[in-house]
């Protein structure tokens, strides 16, 4: 692989920075862009620029600079209530953001030939008992993450129509050792307890990050690799297999199973509980196909490395 300079968006989110880390080691120059870049990074081939998508600004020097850009930029899924104020800053945030990022490969100077642009496996809402690994080519849920990811992909897509190579993985559940579900899921392992959700029977296609930022980096060097892909491991678990799997590998067989039922997780989360109750079995196929090759593809093996043995 040849260096190259990357523009990235949402580069101090959990993914961003694991992203960041594995490209500064191979070599590359990352730019961040951030809406307070004053500060100063303390590690080499590392630097911020300024953006700010509610004014529409974007440092043109950075755009410039660049080869590449991955653009993960987007307010929390979960985070928070899931309030009318801040559906809207769920959708505002990535629509508005992809739209500055494609009207500035339109009208300011660059060399950029590559966008990787995220979005989630929300596209495909929940499976039923049966029903064949969700693919690529399948339509958007017409439930809130469904419309969202439709939005949020249909605002990049013009980047292709420029003549840049855009690919758009959708992302599944990321476990990663610090942050995001991971962190959730091992709360109640704290005390010893393993908290199914629900009946446990839900499906989870989830992606370990070094997969993940692996799979971006492919993306951005492969030329073959245009369009949309699942970012989800080639064997998705249910929502009972990945807890206890979880359990074993911090506990060995020292743990309590506990069941949380469904209205537990409505009363405490409202809407949102939708996201943790859903079963979503999505397929990995099309990014293997291209030769793509999973380091953690099985959730035993995953765990086993973010459990640290």
């Amino acid at each position: 692989m040849h260096p190259k300079t990357i523009l990235i968006t949402g580069g101090t989110g959990l993914v961003g920075q694991y992203l960041t880390n594995m490209l500064l080691a191979a070599g590359h120059e990352v730019i961040v862009l951030t809406r307070k870049p004053a500060h100063q990074s303390t590690k080499q081939g590392l630097r911020f620029a300024k953006w700010d998508v509610a004014s529409g600004f974007i440092d043109a020097a950075a755009v410039a600079a660049a080869d590449a850009v991955v653009h993960l930029a987007g307010a929390p899924v979960v985070a928070k209530p899931w309030t009318d104020a801040y559906k809207k800053e769920i959708v505002d945030s990535r629509v508005q953001s992809g739209q500055l990022i494609a009207e500035a490969l339109r009208t300011l100077d660059n060399k950029i030939s590559t966008v990787v642009s995220a979005s989630a496996i929300g596209w495909y809402g929940a499976d039923v008992p049966g029903h064949p690994a969700f693919v690529e080519t399948d339509p958007a849920d017409a439930q809130f993450l469904g419309e969202t990811c439709r939005l949020w992909e249909a605002a990049i897509t013009p980047v292709a129509s420029m003549g840049r190579r855009l690919v758009i993985p959708r992302i599944g559940i990321v476990l990663a050792k610090d942050g995001g579900a991971l962190a959730e899921f091992k709360k109640p392992l704290q005390f010893r307890v393993a908290g199914v959700l629900g009946n446990g029977r839900q499906m989870v296609s989830w992606i370990h990050i070094h997969d993940l930022c692996r799979m971006i980096i492919y993306a951005l060097y492969e030329p073959t690799v245009n369009g949309i892909y699942n970012a989800v491991a080639p064997h998705p678990v249910n929502n009972e297999a990945l807890t206890l799997t979880l359990a074993k590998a911090l506990h060995g067989k020292a743990f309590i199973k506990m069941n949380v039922p469904e209205f537990v997780l409505k009363t405490m989360m409202g809407e949102r509980s939708v996201e943790v109750l859903k079963s979503t079995n999505v397929s990995a196929h099309k990014i293997q196909s291209t030769g793509f090759a999973f380091q953690f593809p099985t959730i035993e093996k995953a765990l086993q490395d973010l459990a640290g043995k």
